[in-house]
């Protein structure tokens, strides 16, 4: 949920600079299930703007009533929504709504941690009733002692000797998916990658005349032949997809790329070109790790009977979310037990 966040903070920096308040509502708790699971915000702005949600869209509503009071007061209070008996989730709601006005080393320590591809904490103490509370906020951590609070005069000592409920989260990176290749089904599954929130690089070769703007919401795009990528930006949130359309480029890459550790490599084409691949992948560099052969799928994509470039790309899309979320694909109709368990 980290680009969800980040795009909060950006919305946040763009109602600052012209003056515009802002509110911050966070789902601490929960009891039962629900739509979204606690750890979602939603950011309102006094002009009437929202940026995310806290659930499908049927709690937003009264989440903008009880925020008046606060864009008023500033000053922090707890919500509580029972779905029983409006939604389909039967289950009861804890938000806390905060005045949204983080500092400037809050901004720069959270635009350095995403350059670092670093890891941050949420801290939001709460209270499982409805009431105002100077008390009620969100610290985040961003490590080494760096903590900020989002609220610009909340007292983090009272919070602590308060009784209250402390909701606590991990921000992982965000996630990145990196395609090598740059024909249209690239094209494709950019567009879809990016509106789900992930941060996507594209990796043309060197004589490739597409750019940046023949992708929109790429990240970032580079015309780079193997040796000029740079394997350090390649973490456990990376996923990539070997898909330039040529054999040999294919291996070139895969020669590169074979001492990174992603949580998921893709390779476009049938099984026969992937166990080609992987044969003269081991003849050229017979002392790869066997966990490297771990993290291929290929042919990459789950069975869901795809045809067209952007019903595979759902289908790669697919795929990397079960295998970064350790689930086995199935139909929910045929799940025992809770949808998100």
């Amino acid at each position: 949920m980290t680009h969800e966040f980040k795009k909060i903070i950006y919305e946040y920096q763009k109602a600052k600079d012209s003056g515009i308040k802002a509110v911050l509502a966070t789902v601490v708790d929960l009891d039962g299930s629900s739509y979204r699971r606690p750890g979602v915000s939603m950011l309102l702005l006094e002009n009437g703007k929202k940026v995310g949600a806290v659930s499908g869209g049927c709690v937003e509503k009264e989440v903008v009533l009880q925020a008046k009071s606060v864009f008023e007061s500033n000053i922090p209070k707890m919500m509580t929504y029972d779905g029983r008996y409006r939604l389909g989730c039967e289950g009861v709601l804890y938000i806390l709504i905060e005045p949204f006005n983080p500092n400037e080393p809050f901004l720069k320590a959270f635009e350095n941690c995403l350059k670092k591809r670093s890891s941050f904490k949420l801290h939001s103490f709460y209270k499982k009733s409805e009431e105002d509370f100077k008390g009620l906020g969100t610290v985040v951590d961003f490590g080494k002692g760096n903590q900020y609070p989002v609220q610009h005069d909340f007292d983090l000592a009272f919070a602590q000797k308060s009784d209250l409920h402390v909701f606590q989260q991990k921000m992982n990176p965000c996630f990145q998916l990196m395609v090598v290749g740059a024909e249209h089904d690239a094209f494709q599954l950019c567009a879809m990658a990016s509106t789900a929130g992930w941060e996507v690089t594209i990796i043309g070769t060197p004589m490739e005349e597409k750019n940046i703007f023949d992708f929109p919401g790429a990240h970032a795009f580079f015309n780079q032949d193997p040796d000029e990528i740079d394997l350090k930006v390649i973490d456990e949130q990376t996923a990539l997809l070997v898909m330039t359309h040529s054999y040999a480029k294919d291996l070139k890459y895969l020669l590169k790329l074979k001492d990174t550790n992603p949580i998921y490599l893709g390779l476009l084409g049938p099984s026969k070109r992937r166990e080609r691949l992987l044969s003269d992948l081991l003849e050229h560099c017979p002392e790869v790790a066997h966990t490297f052969f771990d993290k291929i799928h290929g042919p990459a994509g789950l069975n869901i009977g795809a045809e067209t470039p952007q019903e595979i790309a759902i289908a790669i899309m697919a795929e990397i979310l079960s295998v970064t979320r350790n689930k086995k694909p199935m139909m929910l109709k045929d799940k025992t037990g809770g949808i998100h368990s």
